[in-house]
């Protein structure tokens, strides 16, 4: 979820976002893992890899939010 991550492996396949933290945020509706909806995790497995594509550049800007969000927390 970082600028520069690898999304696809060696020959090209899009990579799925999940890392086992499997819990839902009901405040915003994402993994708090992954950032996916539950659309996007269900459908995964049937996404084309533009549609994976897709759901990575969704799980950027959420990251972007959550680290902005966070950082009013702070303050």
């Amino acid at each position: 979820m970082t600028t520069g991550m690898r999304n696809e492996d060696e020959y090209g396949a899009v990579l799925s976002p999940c890392i086992g933290v499997c819990t839902m945020d009901a405040s915003t509706g994402w993994c708090e893992g992954c950032l996916r909806t539950i659309d996007e995790i269900a459908g995964w497995s049937l996404f084309d890899d533009d549609a994976k594509r897709a759901v990575w550049d969704a799980i950027e800007l959420r990251h972007a939010e959550c680290m902005a969000n966070q950082a009013k927390v702070k303050r």
